[in-house]
């Protein structure tokens, strides 16, 4: 694969995510009747603005390509949270396709941000 290719490829995993990622946290900022109903089944509704803020912030640092490593952390962090919590729930893990995308964006763009504690620890 050239590339170029592979930038292509990483740019279109990487924007599917984070849409979808906005619209949640833009949902919860605005509070939607289907986000609230969840998350109060969940016992977080006092939460749910600040779910959206954390989410949309994390978004940001993440497509900005200074701060990409630090919103990839967050945002691995984030959803890691929200996977457990619609697994606990017996929901889809629809937080677990979002990682997967994240996590294949970030490695086709720059895999020795996956090496680097696998060659420190060889040393």
């Amino acid at each position: 694969m050239t590339t170029k290719t592979t930038r292509i490829i990483s740019i279109v995993l990487m924007a599917i995510p984070s849409l979808m990622i906005a619209m949640s946290g833009a949902m919860k900022l605005v509070g939607a009747e289907q986000v609230v109903t969840g998350l109060t089944k969940a016992g977080l509704s006092s939460y749910i603005t600040l779910f959206g803020i954390i989410e949309l912030i994390s978004l940001t640092l993440f497509i900005y390509p200074k701060t990409y490593k630090i919103g990839f952390l967050l945002l691995t962090a984030y959803l890691g949270g929200a996977l457990s919590i619609e697994l606990a729930g017996g929901q889809p893990p629809m937080a677990a396709i979002l990682l997967t995308l994240i996590w294949v964006s970030v490695y086709l763009r720059d895999h020795n941000l996956f090496l680097q504690l696998t060659a420190s620890k060889n040393k």
